[in-house]
């Protein structure tokens, strides 16, 4: 049994998508990254890889590569479990939080649950997706950018 804990933060720009667990949220800005910069797969990713000491995201997916410019979390998680896997372990349950004021992700988290879910080929029940605002304090509280963070159990 391994455990793992990531974290990801990236600044909210105009011109760009929203991307949250592999799904488009409606909003008038998005997540500035070499990526689709979807915070909480990333987060996702790196505690994966650091339960298994492979490393982080930055090290597996170079943003100085640009085969990764604008690439799909949800497949690059899907990577990253295949390397999971092939140390023989499987998820046995994620854990995270998203820290943003705006805009209410409520409406979105069953689906970013599924969609994590599916691309870690387990039950939408070990998947948990939480979010919260920060009252208005720090980056995030001020409407700049959004961070997520991430527990894993693999076995």
């Amino acid at each position: 049994m391994r455990i793992g804990h990531g974290y990801d933060v990236h600044k909210l720009a105009e011109g760009r998508r929203l991307i949250l667990g592999g799904v488009e949220i409606p909003f008038d800005k998005g997540l500035l990254g070499h990526s689709d910069a979807d915070v909480l797969t990333h987060a996702v990713m790196d505690s994966l890889l650091g339960a298994c000491a492979l490393g982080d995201i930055g090290k597996l997916f170079p943003d100085t590569d640009v085969k990764y410019k604008n690439a799909d979390s949800i497949t690059l998680l899907k990577k990253v479990y295949a390397k999971v896997r092939s140390r023989g372990y499987t998820v046995q349950n994620i854990d995270s939080t998203i820290c943003c004021q705006k805009p209410k992700l409520m409406p979105y988290i069953d689906k970013m649950r599924i969609n994590i879910a599916n691309a870690l080929e387990c039950n939408v029940d070990c998947i948990s997706v939480k979010a919260t605002t920060e009252e208005g304090l720090g980056f995030t509280g001020e409407g700049e950018g959004i961070s997520a963070t991430a527990v894993c159990l693999i076995n």
